[in-house]
């Protein structure tokens, strides 16, 4: 028996133990991962579904999720879900998904249509395929403080991007929906 197999064999046994002297299954480590999340939806997305109808705006949510989708492929990220009009995506790397928020919010104006959108950086609960966590909740906040065809992003991102000449302007300090504490927010240039 390997070394290693003869630790996963005993953490296993010791876990049989605990649970037997306590009644309670220990937890397992929780995988965690530092990502920097993307958010972007459509502005007035409502009353533009209720204008155009439910066939025709089915195809213009496709056609936006195309090129979304390019978009973030194109940046070396991952799509983690949609929902509505909602596209959330992570990144290994700030500058990269920044890039491709603006590239998003560029591709879709010819649909007619125009996005707002929102990224965070922090460390990520892995949950099978997808992410969560309340960086993840943070990123969401961001992007629901963004303005038409504004990107936003928290300082922590503006940080970790000194050197990379994207360039930004403050949007001063807000507080985040169910977010502790005051968050100090930038538009990239």
């Amino acid at each position: 028996m390997s070394c290693l197999a003869s630790i996963t064999f005993q953490d296993a046994l010791l876990d049989e133990v605990e649970e037997f002297l306590t009644g309670v299954r220990p937890h397992a480590a929780v995988d965690r991962v530092l990502a920097t999340v993307l958010f972007t939806d459509i502005v007035g997305s409502t009353t533009l579904a209720a204008e155009l109808g439910d066939r025709r705006w089915r195809d213009l949510l496709q056609s936006y999720y195309t090129l979304a989708r390019r978009e973030v492929d194109r940046g070396r990220g991952r799509e983690i879900d949609t929902a509505g009009d909602g596209f959330f995506a992570s990144f290994d790397g700030p500058a990269r998904a920044i890039r491709c928020a603006s590239a998003i919010v560029s591709a879709v104006r010819p649909l007619g249509i125009t996005v707002r959108a929102g990224l965070h950086t922090g460390e990520c609960q892995v949950i099978g395929e997808k992410i969560g966590g309340i960086a993840v909740h943070i990123g969401a906040r961001v992007a629901a403080m963004a303005g038409p065809g504004e990107v936003l992003v928290s300082r922590t991102v503006r940080d970790l991007v000194a050197g990379s000449g994207i360039r930004f302007e403050d949007r001063g300090t807000h507080e985040l929906k169910g977010v502790p504490g005051t968050w100090p927010l930038f538009a990239v240039g």
